[in-house]
């Protein structure tokens, strides 16, 4: 029989609500991936993602992957083992950046913050030093809604001839996000989070000096699948030249993510980074009205994903969301490694940041916490007339 998906309201830490109009795009016929057709919707969907990404930089394309497999393709490309690569913690994310970079056999000199909160950039900048190869942080910290400012981390990088790395998975098309402006040599990112597609493509991009580094490397890649001198050969082939066979892109993906990207250009980078940060303060003021305050601290708010600290009187909040996901068919996420339990993280991501999802949100929420939703759903509609 047909599969018959359950209708939810994706308001967790992802995946977002996915519009008919990229569903529509999913189902169009399959291609093969060498088709010519398919090799101009290739180039299109590298060059939205460049503008959407904020970036000129040629090497930018969607890696077949999660974006967990955009961050192994960074740490294969751009490290190799006995590397000092300086990593910010202060999340579930950073830690796994930590880790990864462990595996690869660099020398991993973490800076960390609680979670909760940003690095002091000051911290990040006096652990950069001569001997360092990279600076990694995570731009937009799902784990805790913090945005990490990147303020003078790029000229700290280049003061020593080191690589500024960061994913901005949650960050991408949700806050604001200057790629080429900031310096970034290289980030990647997720399709599943503000670009409102499925999951399962990486956005990627290498700046310069990070493709120079690629291009000359003096030890063969650990990875043959994330190999970038590879991968890139079928990606960017020199014009009226044939595109090297790599692998079997996900081409019904990628469809989708043309799409995606065309509705983030319609509206707007910076309408749309505005309307992030309107959804989100609406969304936390109406949360405050029902006992739940923001986490993160004012000016280290990402504003794509709310993490609300919980109600010590609050006994099953494990039980809670499943009634919501259940019973009303909202889904919104619990907290993660020291704060689980303790936090809920709620997506403003895409169409999920609009009123009309986060109006049924906080009706369905509001009698489940024993309160009366109608001062919330004013203050949410307050937030948004402001």
């Amino acid at each position: 029989m047909p599969i018959a998906a359950p209708s939810r309201l994706l308001l967790g830490s992802g995946p977002s609500p996915v519009p008919e109009r990229v569903l529509a795009a999913l189902a169009q016929p399959t291609v093969g991936h060498l088709d010519p057709w398919f090799g101009g919707l290739m180039e299109e969907t590298a060059a939205a993602l460049r503008r959407v990404m904020r970036t000129e930089h040629r090497a930018t394309l969607p890696i077949s992957g999660t974006g967990s497999a955009g961050m192994d393709a960074m740490v294969a490309n751009l490290v190799d083992p006995g590397d000092r690569v300086v990593c910010g913690v202060h999340g579930l994310f950073g830690e796994r950046m930590a880790d990864a970079l462990g595996r690869q056999g660099a020398d991993v000199v973490r800076v960390e913050a609680e979670w909760g909160r940003a690095i002091p950039v000051e911290r990040l900048i006096a652990a950069v030093d001569g001997s360092t190869s990279a600076l990694f942080v995570v731009h937009g910290e799902t784990s805790t809604g913090v945005c990490q400012p990147l303020d003078g981390l790029a000229d700290a990088c280049r003061a020593h001839d080191a690589l500024l790395l960061i994913d901005c998975v949650t960050s991408l098309s949700g806050q604001r996000l200057e790629l080429d402006a900031w310096g970034v040599d290289a980030a990647f990112s997720g399709t599943q989070k503000c670009l409102n597609a499925p999951p399962g493509l990486a956005p990627f991009t290498l700046g310069e000096r990070a493709a120079e580094r690629v291009l000359h490397r003096t030890t063969k890649n650990r990875s043959w699948y994330f190999d970038l001198s590879l991968v890139l050969a079928y990606w960017n082939a020199p014009e009226g030249a044939p595109r090297a066979y790599h692998h079997t892109a996900p081409i019904n993906l990628i469809y989708a993510l043309r799409e995606a990207l065309a509705i983030v250009e319609e509206e707007g980078l910076d309408a749309r980074w505005a309307r992030h940060a309107r959804a989100h303060e609406a969304l936390r003021s109406a949360l405050a009205e029902l006992g739940l305050e923001r986490l993160a601290p004012d000016g280290e708010a990402l504003y794509p994903l709310l993490a609300v600290r919980l109600p010590e009187d609050l006994a099953d909040e494990a039980g809670i969301r499943r009634a919501l996901l259940l019973d009303d068919g909202i889904e919104i996420s619990g907290g993660l490694g020291p704060l689980a339990g303790r936090t809920w993280r709620i997506g403003v991501m895409g169409v999920g940041a609009e009123i009309a999802p986060q109006e049924r949100l906080v009706r369905a929420l509001a009698p489940r916490l024993g309160r009366d939703p109608e001062p919330a759903v004013d203050a949410l509609r307050a937030g948004w007339a402001a």
